[in-house]
């Protein structure tokens, strides 16, 4: 891996898209890391600036673009500044919210 890579693992933990190494390890293990829309074979996978990377957040998919790749885990702000979120809207999910109809609404 040459110094302008970083390993996927590693480099979903240092920009806060996974709480820990290990929970970013297992997310690739389990098939649900995309790397430029090719999924993730590996968590030693090499990552680089200008590749994009898709991947769950919650109840949403996160489309984000690495701007630079970071050096250490930091704070929130200096992880962001890493990338740049390609997703049409934050609020964006996987699966829409079942609403419940309102009270005093009869039922069809």
């Amino acid at each position: 891996m040459s110094a302008a890579s970083l390993r996927l693992d590693k480099a979903l933990w240092y920009l806060r898209l996974a709480k820990t190494r290990a929970l970013a390890q297992q997310r690739i293990a389990e098939g649900h890391v995309r790397i430029n829309g090719r999924r993730a074979e590996r968590s030693a996978q090499p990552v680089a600036a200008g590749d994009v990377l898709t991947l769950p957040l919650g109840a949403r998919v996160a489309v984000v673009e690495l701007l630079a790749l970071p050096t250490r885990r930091g704070p929130a702000p200096e992880a962001q500044a890493c990338y740049r979120a390609l997703d049409a809207s934050p609020e964006l999910a996987i699966a829409p919210r079942e609403t419940a109809p309102a009270r005093g609404t009869p039922s069809p």
